[in-house]
């Protein structure tokens, strides 16, 4: 898990000295809001995908530079895919170090 930012830090405290309130105006909405997570977070399905060596080992390196199992990274990016809301962004990792990556793996 990666380590909170000073922003995060503040929130967290806040919220631990009881300062910050809900914005949930009715008991129906808060219920609302509690069915969807948990529809949104239930994993009940199993799947199973053949990729390549190469692309996993991207995975996990772009995973382990967020601090999360690539498990968690693959279903986030594909749930983002299937909502519509998937952004792509350029990785910090040179391709210098992807190439390290995939020599590694395919060591």
């Amino acid at each position: 898990m990666k380590k909170l930012d000073q922003y995060e830090k503040r929130i967290l405290s806040a919220y631990e000295r009881g300062e910050l309130k809900s914005v949930v105006t009715s008991e129906a909405s808060l219920r609302r809001y509690r069915d969807y997570a948990r529809a949104t977070l239930a994993k009940n399905r199993r799947v199973n995908i053949r990729m390549s060596t190469l692309d996993l080992a991207d995975i996990q390196a772009r995973a382990s530079e967020e601090g999360i199992p690539y498990q968690t990274l693959m279903a986030s990016v594909l749930h983002k895919f299937a909502t519509g809301r998937l952004i792509e962004r350029r990785s910090s990792l040179s391709s210098r170090s992807r190439r390290a990556a995939r020599k590694r793996t395919a060591a």
